[in-house]
């Protein structure tokens, strides 16, 4: 299969083409709240990052301007945890959360194009995208669920729940969606649809796992990338919030099952305990970059970092893709 072959549904290049042609992957950033926690923001709250786009939003968008200078090609949104549902416990009616869902695209959008502006002009350079999040329910329930599944929603009213804040994502002038930490079928499902329904749209899913074969529900990684990678509208089907154990089979998985291209961002190797809102630091890993490379060799072809990594560890891995240059032809 040719890289040429992979086109949006109104046959243009989709939007890690470029990126893939010049060095073989495309790069994402890493983590926010690990960021914005060293920065001095509290994050102590059902919002999580969305926290600092009410009182800080500031701090965010240099959040995006440090993972652009470190060589990030893809910023994503700070909206993993701000929902409609969640804005209005903090007395947000519809309108201003549907502002403080913009503010946030606008953020990484002002940063990509502040970048962009400094640095495009350099031979070879391809001006960087911004992704917002579509983070899942579980996220917005703050319970620790996106790493298990176990929902009382059925599909249709994880569409339904979904469909505000989708909607708005899909308007806001990203370039396209970054549906994550999916831990089931049926919230993936329920994406799809609102995809269908916004036919304009192109977007990448990302499961959360909770080994190296099957989502955080139980379900088979494997069934799922080849039925979400199936779908017109869908960039990239992988995982992300996962430890980086796992990653080489999954990547493997999903290559012999969808065309799509594969995304992985992993965590930095941490376990986080959900119960109780920490993390255990685990086995020492190896660095970013080394695992990074072997999840390339596996397949991946847009890669980054969820937990506990940093601008550090973006920029290390862009500094290696930069000195060995990775071969751009799709791994079969």
């Amino acid at each position: 299969m040719s890289d040429d072959s992979l086109v949006t549904p109104h046959d243009t290049p989709e939007p890690f083409a470029s990126f893939i042609a010049q060095r073989g992957v495309a790069l994402l950033d890493g983590a926010l709240a690990t960021e914005l926690e060293a920065l001095g923001a509290d994050l102590r709250d059902p919002l999580w990052s969305a926290r600092v786009l009410l009182e800080q939003p500031a701090m965010i968008r240099e959040v995006h301007d440090a993972y652009f200078a470190a060589g990030a090609d893809v910023a994503i949104t700070a909206t993993y945890q701000a929902t409609f549902d969640g804005l209005a416990r903090r007395g947000l009616d519809a309108r201003a959360a549907a502002d403080v869902l913009q503010l946030a695209v606008q953020l990484a959008r002002d940063s990509r194009d502040a970048h962009w502006a400094a640095h495009g002009g350099r031979p070879g350079a391809v001006r960087p995208l911004v992704a917002a999040s579509v983070g899942p329910y579980g996220a917005f329930l703050a319970d620790g669920s996106e790493y298990r599944g176990d929902y009382a929603l059925n599909e249709d009213a994880l569409a339904a729940w979904h469909a505000p804040r989708f909607e708005v994502l899909a308007r806001s002038g990203a370039d396209l969606l970054a549906c994550e930490t999916i831990p089931c079928g049926a919230e993936a499902r329920a994406l799809l649809r609102l995809l269908d329904a916004n036919p304009d749209s192109r977007a990448w899913v990302s499961f959360s796992a909770r080994d190296g074969a099957h989502v955080s529900s139980g379900e088979s990684f494997a069934e799922l990338a080849a039925e979400v990678g199936a779908h017109p509208q869908v960039v990239a089907v992988g995982v992300n919030c996962t430890a980086p154990a796992f990653i080489p089979s999954l990547v493997r998985a999903a290559r012999a099952v969808t065309r799509a291209r594969i995304i992985v961002y992993p965590n930095s190797g941490e376990t986080y305990v959900a119960g109780e809102g920490r993390w255990d630091a685990g086995a020492p890993c190896a660095p970013f970059e080394d695992n990074a490379l072997t999840w390339i060799e596996a397949g991946a072809t847009i890669v980054g970092g969820c937990c506990r990594t940093s601008p550090r560890d973006i920029r290390a891995l862009h500094e290696r893709v930069q000195r060995v240059p990775l071969s751009a032809t799709p791994h079969s």
